[in-house]
């Protein structure tokens, strides 16, 4: 066999394995969209669930999968990246940091339920705080750090030394080349191990399970203080999310219309991570852009 023969078929197989690829995402994501899609409705999106009559929706379980997103990203970024630059720029070679790169490797198998049990024994039993938005976030942000902190790792590594070297020949301070070179040249690969670990919390049920709850208060949406019992922006509420909402739905859902419900509560979350994995990419894009004066 020559080596334009090879050629081709490596070209076959490789071009194969990527139409298997979107054949499987495109069926998933149609069968998905076909069964749930008849049943989303405006009715569907903004009133809230039912536990024993037809016709309920999923108004708070969709707010409050975006919440705990937030909240989960919003500790799980600063942490990650902070981890990710010691990692790179300032820990020496040696057994500490083999160590803590083992640490690390390892959180990152962890099993989502083995995440959750340690949630409900450190963030809902030892906290007293019993089952809550931060606890739950506080848990899933033990199960993405690993993630950020390798993918931000990984980035910085990946900027080419020379804009280091230059940067530091002109006097300017370690941290400062950081901030200002690379950071910025980093940051397109750092929000995608950003939108991966918010995919993640998107449809993570088990961990959530045991430390956000089955179940949410009535939520009165105009009550925005966020030490009100009844404010949706308490983080110390119970929040059942969207992928538990279907879990629950599907395992001890008492409701008639137990399959209309769970159908179109997964094509929701389905459309919900893509519509938000789309708007991070752009919003990445101009940021990526301004911080880099680029047109």
């Amino acid at each position: 066999m020559n080596s334009r023969v090879a050629d081709r078929i490596a070209t076959g197989v490789f071009v194969l394995i990527a139409v298997i690829i979107i054949a499987v995402l495109v069926g998933l994501f149609g069968f998905i969209l076909f069964h749930g899609l008849q049943h989303v409705s405006f009715k569907f999106l903004t009133t809230p669930s039912s536990n024993m009559l037809a016709g309920g929706g999923i108004r708070d379980q969709l707010f409050n999968s975006f919440y705990v997103l937030f909240i989960t990203m919003l500790i799980t970024i600063p942490l990650g990246v902070g981890g990710g630059i010691y990692m790179a720029e300032y820990a020496k070679p040696g057994k500490v940091t083999n160590f803590i790169r083992s640490c690390i490797e390892v959180l990152a198998s962890m099993p989502s339920i083995v995440i959750g049990m340690f949630g409900l024994l450190m963030f809902v039993t030892l906290t007293g705080w019993g089952y809550t938005i931060l606890g739950g976030a506080l848990a899933l942000t033990v199960f993405n750090l690993p993630v950020m902190v390798r993918v931000s790792e990984d980035a910085i590594r990946t900027v080419p030394r020379e804009l280091k070297e230059a940067s530091l020949a002109l006097g300017i301070t370690h941290w400062h080349t950081i901030k200002t070179v690379l950071l910025p040249s980093a940051f397109p690969v750092i929000l995608t191990g950003a939108i991966l670990a918010s995919g993640r919390v998107f449809g993570e049920a088990a961990a959530l399970l045991f430390t956000a709850g089955l179940s949410t208060p009535r939520l009165d949406y105009t009550d925005w203080n966020p030490f009100s019992d009844v404010s949706p922006l308490n983080i110390f509420r119970p929040a059942e999310t969207l992928a538990v909402h279907i879990w629950s739905v599907n395992t001890q859902g008492l409701i008639p219309d137990v399959k209309d419900v769970s159908n179109g509560s997964a094509a929701v979350l389905v459309l919900s991570v893509l519509i938000f994995n789309l708007l991070a990419r752009w919003i990445g894009s101009l940021i990526h852009k301004k911080i880099t004066a680029t047109k």
